[in-house]
């Protein structure tokens, strides 16, 4: 199932799957560097220089905002690859064992079809975010080539050492690095975030599948004695059986919460500097004007709004489960089992949660809060420009 990330990036695949022997192509190599030279000279070298010196220089405010809310929203994929190189023998080490875990589940059982159920639902998730964050792209390269005459993707947008920007080569030279600078600044927000939202949603998958499975375990069970035809001390046997499946739940249960805390661990570095440059550089969008960045403000807002909602998805399934303990019909059990129902319902209420840097977790709160703060400080700003 967590193959399914491979259609997203075939060299991260490569790089997060410990089977995979292969090395990756070099011809990936010289495209991934050309690509960050590309970007880093447009996005980070011009824009600093075109904010700080060439529109100081002009007393051109709004364009500088302009171009500032651009160069920050576009360093979210860098940082996020960043992270992940930072941290790749952790995500290796998470990618094994969720894979592990996954072969762990008996094909065709209950359990592994609920599993399959939900990670068809996360899959959709994963996709749909993808062709958001592309088509975003696509429609931004598109723009200025459907559009009479030459322009760039943002005509405000001043290129350090290539003026002036209409004549040739000069234009030709930046289109081409100002396009490349767009793929790597979709590209990998779009990989990677697919990447936590497929690992993330597994666990949320295993959450969900164990309730089914605790909710489900006295009728297992009863079910179990009659198929083996016991007519004496079927309650005894009833919960050997029950004990044997608990065992099972509670070891399967505990690893998905270890991995996830993995996840968090990993990633929590990253979604804060996100969730800090997003801010940042929505506040800027607003300023800047809409009718000037329409076309960022989606890009940006829809990354908030996906980890939050990972991360609320993940909280949702953690309550299920703890709603599924409490309805297990442990009061039929024995003493020993409502021992082990008593731990595992002990787990289940510590829950599960993805955060930024262990400051806020991400959630739908989360959103909004992240969303009033924008607002606020949006309109506090426009003020004093004012």
């Amino acid at each position: 199932m967590l193959s399914n990330v491979g259609f997203f990036l075939r060299p991260l695949t490569i790089i997060i799957d410990n089977r995979r022997k292969e090395r990756i192509p070099l011809y990936w190599y010289a495209a991934t560097g050309l690509s960050i030279a590309c970007y880093s000279y447009i996005y980070q070298i011009s824009m600093l220089w075109s904010v700080f010196s060439y529109f100081t220089r002009a007393d051109d405010v709004l364009a500088g905002i302009v171009i500032f809310s651009l160069g920050v929203s576009s360093e979210i994929g860098l940082v996020k690859l960043c992270f992940m190189y930072a941290n790749i023998d952790k995500i290796q080490k998470i990618t094994e064992g969720y894979l592990k875990s996954d072969a762990a589940s008996a094909r065709n059982s209950r359990f592994s079809k609920n599993i399959l159920h939900t990670m068809q639902s996360v899959k959709k998730r994963g996709v749909i975010f993808w062709l958001v964050i592309i088509s975003n792209g696509v429609v931004y390269l598109v723009k200025p080539i459907v559009t009479p005459g030459r322009h760039f993707m943002e005509d405000q947008f001043i290129i350090l050492g290539l003026e002036p920007k209409y004549e040739t080569p000069n234009y030709e030279i930046g289109f081409f690095m100002m396009a490349v600078g767009v793929c790597v600044t979709c590209y990998l927000p779009a990989n990677i975030t697919a990447y936590l939202i497929t690992v993330a949603g597994y666990s949320e998958a295993q959450f969900l599948a164990l309730g089914h499975e605790l909710a489900n375990l006295w009728p297992d069970a009863q079910l179990h004695c009659r198929a083996m035809n016991l007519s004496q001390s079927v309650n005894e046997q009833a919960n050997e059986y029950v004990k044997m499946r608990l065992r099972e739940l509670v070891k399967i249960h505990s690893t998905n919460v270890n991995l996830l805390r993995d996840i968090e661990g990993a990633f929590r570095g990253a979604i804060a500097v996100e969730f800090l440059l997003l801010i940042v550089g929505l506040i800027a969008e607003l300023l800047g004007g809409l009718e000037n960045t329409y076309m960022q403000v989606p890009f940006a807002l829809i990354q908030v709004s996906v980890d939050c909602l990972t991360g609320q998805r993940v909280m949702d399934a953690n309550l299920a489960l703890e709603r599924a303990v409490y309805d297990c019909r442990w009061e039929e059990f024995d003493a020993s089992n409502r021992r082990v129902v008593l731990l595992l319902l002990q787990n289940a209420q510590k829950v599960a949660t993805l955060s930024a840097g262990g400051i806020a977790t991400l959630n739908f709160s989360c959103l909004m809060a992240v969303i009033k703060s924008i607002y606020s400080a949006y309109t506090t700003l426009r003020t004093t420009m004012k």
